[in-house]
């Protein structure tokens, strides 16, 4: 489930909620009535490490074609260098 935050109009408060896709949104704050705005934050959704990338996943005939294509142009490739 994500958590979505709100801000409060009146107050400013600010809240996290844990709430499901198909919740509806919050609208009034519980400390003092105000009305809640949910607001789009930063994802905390980061890609670490290898297997993210095409290059990653290359087929062993296509690093071998690459190789012998860099030779070929005097050129030496990433995974020598």
């Amino acid at each position: 489930m994500p958590i979505y935050e709100y801000v409060c109009e009146k107050c400013g408060a600010h809240l996290e909620v844990l709430q499901k896709m198909t919740d509806k949104p919050l609208t009034r704050c519980k400390s003092c009535g105000g009305r809640l705005e949910r607001i789009i934050s930063q994802s905390s959704f980061i890609l670490k490490g290898s297997g993210w990338y095409v290059t990653d996943y290359a087929r062993k005939e296509r690093r071998e074609k690459e190789r012998k294509s860099s030779e070929g142009n005097g050129k030496a490739s990433k995974s020598e260098e």
